[in-house]
């Protein structure tokens, strides 16, 4: 499920967190998504539709996801020492009950998003930390993909907990990749959202919002 993020760069961004207390990676407006590329992954019957909108708090992305996977995803350049910090707004409205999402044919999550480092000379070679909004696991959990150890999910929210409520949560990046792949890292190089259903063969409907990264 994590290849495709390394199957395509849809922009290139340096960002320079020295002048910056956040460092915003989506605008989620209708110019950013024409310009962004999206694709399927290899396998998948559909793609994820995605489309944009606003509410009090500004733009968001809505993910729906009917026996589907694709994503979106940005080659970045994120200082890890100043800013470890991701933060991520989001909400599931039909969730994926009764799946095993450590397994491979229940390896599904209605939204994630993925902090990928590159390791070596191939996309193959990289290692991802996959933070995901589980319908079926607790806070906290973690495991590596069932198609890749490179890849691991780390629950950030759940369903169990809040369904149908837009949820604030917070990860240190650098930490997470010290604890999950023994990696010092203190760049970033990629981020992506998805929202996937190809093997489950569901359906599920998320929205993203207000993804950036902090100091603190």
């Amino acid at each position: 499920m994590f290849k495709f993020f390394y199957i395509f760069v849809t922009s290139l961004i340096f960002l320079n967190s020295a002048f910056a207390e956040n460092i915003n990676i989506f605008k989620f407006t209708e110019q950013e998504l024409s310009e962004l590329d999206v694709r399927k992954v290899r396998g998948a019957d559909n793609k994820t539709v995605y489309t944009v909108g606003s509410n009090e708090n500004g733009n968001f992305l809505k993910a729906v996801a009917d026996n589907a996977a694709s994503g979106l995803g940005k080659e970045v350049k994120i200082d890890l020492n100043k800013t470890p910090f991701i933060n991520i707004t989001w909400k599931i409205e039909k969730d994926l009950q009764g799946i095993n999402e450590n397994s491979k044919k229940g390896h599904d999550f209605a939204a994630r998003v993925f902090a990928v480092k590159k390791t070596g000379a191939t996309p193959l070679s990289n290692r991802a930390i996959n933070y995901v909004f589980s319908s079926n696991s607790t806070v906290g959990q973690s495991w590596p993909s069932p198609y890749t150890k490179k890849s691991i999910d780390n629950v950030l929210a759940t369903t169990k907990d809040n369904l149908n409520e837009w949820v604030t949560v917070k990860a240190n990046v650098k930490e997470d990749f010290k604890k999950f792949h023994d990696l010092d890292v203190n760049e970033l190089d990629g981020l992506a959202i998805m929202a996937d259903t190809d093997n489950s063969k569901m359906k599920s409907i998320s929205y993203f919002q207000n993804i950036y990264f902090s100091a603190d």
